[in-house]
């Protein structure tokens, strides 16, 4: 699993990606800060089974605060969009090829509307314009790479192969598999037959396929500038069937700092934090605290961790499981206490969590055992989100 960060320049992305992974990254006020993509390591954040068991876990990945499991996910930050990115304007051709193999994207918005549509200081923009030129732009990258091999797909099919399957072989580097394809087709109502699509039939495709295969939450950051609530209430009207969370990742990125510091206490995701060393804060972080308790009161979040979470399960569906070797105790072989928990897409089997775990123990699978009922499981048992399992090997 992949989460691609896009968006225009000057919206905030790479605050929003180092708020998200504490990794280096450039910050700057001009456009293409970001020349390469960032690649990092975020954290979605779930209730800890530990609770249930009144146990303590010790995570060989991630953490776990306050039984809340963070559990980590891949983070690409890919160069700024600008509208003419699919012809290979600004660094186009760059920016979509980066996001072939992410699975869902987050995009980073500028909700106050102080950058125009090329990342530039401006005042009053129409934050509604960068939803639609950036869905514009990536439905006409799809449909480039889909529509210049048309033909060849209509004389594969007279070999008697499925449209659905040909297309899921020829798009698989985009991540787009054979049941997305077909849930667009469906939707749209369109024929087997590539030879019966028109190029209008053709576009409506690529979008909803984009829809199934590259869905799209909105950060809408900078919520914290005065422009943003009204142009935030505008966003909401004007695209009902979108995710629109209210952002702020320079909030954000100060309370993490903050944290791993020792400054303060603070979970991401909360409401609060806590000065844990006031007597080393100088006058300026001081003030700076103050307004996020303020901006925290108000907004209840900074909506950074709300955007992935919401990435992870609300859209892409994942569950949380446990595979340990000692069911009894929930340990591994060194003793340690719900040491991994894995993320996994909805219909997932034991066999599946095997192979996850290490291909030879997915080759070697002969049961699992569900820890909390001690059931023995077949290969095909379906898992569900917090299962606690131990795999039986050869």
């Amino acid at each position: 699993m992949l989460i691609g960060l896009v968006g225009k320049a000057n919206t905030g992305k790479s605050t929003f990606f180092k708020a998200l992974t504490l990794a280096e990254v450039a910050i700057a006020p001009y456009p293409f800060t970001t020349l390469a993509p960032n690649e990092g390591i975020g954290f979605v954040k779930t209730t800890c089974v530990e609770k249930e068991f009144k146990t303590k876990c010790k995570p060989k990945h991630g953490y776990c605060l306050q039984a809340n499991r963070f559990v980590p996910v891949k983070v690409i930050d890919v160069a700024g969009l600008v509208p003419g990115a699919h012809k290979g304007k600004g660094r186009g051709n760059q920016f979509l090829d980066d996001l072939r193999e992410a699975d869902i994207l987050i995009h980073i918005l500028d909700a106050s509307g102080r950058t125009d549509a090329e990342g530039k200081p401006t005042e009053g923009y129409d934050v509604c314009y960068d939803i639609r030129f950036l869905q514009e732009e990536i439905d006409l990258w799809f449909y480039a790479v889909i529509g210049k091999n048309w033909g060849v797909y209509a004389r594969e099919q007279e070999k008697g192969e499925k449209l659905s399957k040909i297309l899921a072989e020829k798009l698989s580097g985009l991540h787009v598999n054979e049941e997305m394809i077909k849930k667009a087709m469906k939707k749209l109502n369109l024929s087997e037959l590539a030879s019966e699509w028109n190029d209008t039939q053709l576009l409506e495709f690529v979008r909803q396929l984009r829809k199934e295969s590259k869905p799209i939450v909105i950060a809408a950051n900078k919520a914290d500038l005065p422009e943003a609530a009204s142009n935030i209430k505008k966003l909401r009207k004007e695209f009902p069937d979108l995710l629109i969370i209210p952002c702020s990742a320079e909030t954000e990125l100060a309370l993490r700092e903050a944290a791993r510091d020792n400054l303060i206490s603070y979970m991401p995701g909360s409401d609060k934090f806590k000065i844990l060393q006031e007597e080393k804060l100088n006058e300026q972080q001081k003030k700076a605290l103050s307004f996020i308790k303020n901006y925290l009161e108000k907004h209840e979040n900074t909506g950074v961790q709300q955007c992935l979470n919401a990435a992870v399960f609300d859209f892409l569906h994942y569950i949380v499981v446990y595979p340990v070797e000692n069911e009894k105790h929930l340990t591994d072989k060194d003793g340690n206490i719900l040491p991994d928990a894995f993320l996994l897409p909805q219909q997932s089997t034991a066999l599946d969590l095997a192979y996850t775990v290490h291909t030879d123990i997915g080759n070697s699978f002969i049961a699992a055992i569900d820890a909390r009922t001690k059931k023995r499981l077949a290969k095909d048992y379906q898992l569900k989100d917090k299962d606690i399992i131990r795999i039986m090997t050869r």
